[in-house]
């Protein structure tokens, strides 16, 4: 399975390369040339390198985000579970589900992966020290500056790993506490900053004519199309979403039909949290997921890309499973059974899956 994974991956990389890559690449000429504005980072950093910025940028620097992510992600699953082969059932549902690089890899150039990448950075690196703390303050401000959505898509999950990994272990004090709150209202000034005070100050005839400056072809004018999103207020996009609602609406069952397909999983995940020892982090973790399937839902009603969102919902999922087996637990959980029938249908059928897509299933 994880062979035919790696050859669906290459498939849908080689598709991703013949599509006009908008989005990503409008992102790469976007900076902080007229002030403060919102979705500019990544541009910015791109800007201290090139002064022109070529389209093939756009899948270099998303295929080694990609194959970064990828890394430390193994790294991650072989520090929590191992790669035992009684655990390779696991790692064939979260790593070769459609949700998760599959889809990532169709995405390329898109800003989501880095929040899963710098969630994964914090489940690796030691949290023995409040600077944990101010070290996920950092990635969430990180995020927000790529794209404020951070806010409600990755930023809630980060809050789950800290307390997880430093509050639950080290408990409260006047000190982290106090560095905790200051962190929890740095993240939502600048989120706020960002939504309303981070649209483009010059007309948009102007900013499209900047960018074309920073194009390293400025004949391809069709990249330039998405310019509008750095003057689009909340509203409009709300608006447009609701516009959507009767045709999104209709890709709910697939959504549903790939959740599943992922039962096995869920099942292993349920255990690992009733195997628990303490029943305080039995019920903090359920509050977790609900807060964290919150912020998504409160997503859903904002922004239509419905199939980036469900995927970027599994993928912290995965990562709130890997919190769960860093606690201490009364017994072992166990494995995902790698002869069960039903267990290996599933497993194909999502391994064959090629991806979610961006706005609509596949």
């Amino acid at each position: 399975m994880l062979a035919v994974n790696a050859v669906v991956v290459a498939g849908v990389f080689i598709h991703k390369i013949f599509l006009q890559p908008y989005v990503p690449y409008i992102h790469l000429l976007v900076n902080y040339q007229f002030g403060f504005i919102k979705r500019a980072l990544i541009g910015a950093l791109v800007g201290l390198f090139t002064a022109k910025v070529p389209v093939w940028l756009v899948f270099a620097l998303g295929g080694a985000v990609w194959l970064l992510t990828l890394g430390l992600f193994v790294e991650l699953f072989r520090r929590t579970f191992g790669f035992a082969d009684r655990n390779m059932p696991l790692f064939t549902f979260i790593a070769g589900s459609p949700f998760f690089f599959k889809n990532f890899m169709h995405s390329l150039g898109h800003f989501d992966i880095y929040g899963c990448l710098l969630a994964i950075v914090l489940l690796l690196v030691p949290a023995r020290s409040v600077l944990f703390v101010v070290l996920a303050a950092l990635f969430s401000v990180i995020l927000i500056l790529i794209h404020h959505i951070h806010l409600l898509m990755y930023v809630p999950t980060i809050i789950v790993i800290v307390a997880a990994r430093h509050y639950l272990v080290h408990g409260l004090n006047r000190l982290n506490l106090t560095i905790g709150i200051l962190s929890v209202a740095s993240v939502g000034a600048l989120f706020f900053a960002a939504q309303f005070w981070g649209t483009m100050p010059i007309p948009e005839a102007d900013f499209v004519q900047y960018l074309k400056g920073r194009m390293a072809d400025p004949s391809r004018t069709n990249l330039l199309s998405f310019s509008y999103i750095w003057y689009q207020p909340l509203s409009k996009e709300i608006a447009d979403t609701w516009a959507r609602m009767p045709s999104n609406i209709l890709g709910v069952p697939v959504f549903a039909l790939l959740i599943w397909l992922h039962t096995p999983l869920w099942r292993y995940f349920a255990e690992s949290i009733r195997a628990l020892a303490s029943e305080t982090h039995r019920r903090l973790v359920v509050a977790a997921l609900v807060g964290v399937s919150l912020a998504y839902l409160v997503m859903f009603a904002i922004v239509f890309d419905y199939s980036r969102w469900m995927s970027n919902w599994a993928v912290c999922m995965f990562l709130i499973l890997h919190v769960v087996r860093m606690l201490p637990a009364a017994r072992q959980t166990p494995p995902i059974p790698s002869e069960d029938r039903t267990t290996n249908v599933f497993g194909w059928i999502v391994t064959l899956y090629p991806r979610v897509g961006i706005v609509r299933p596949f």
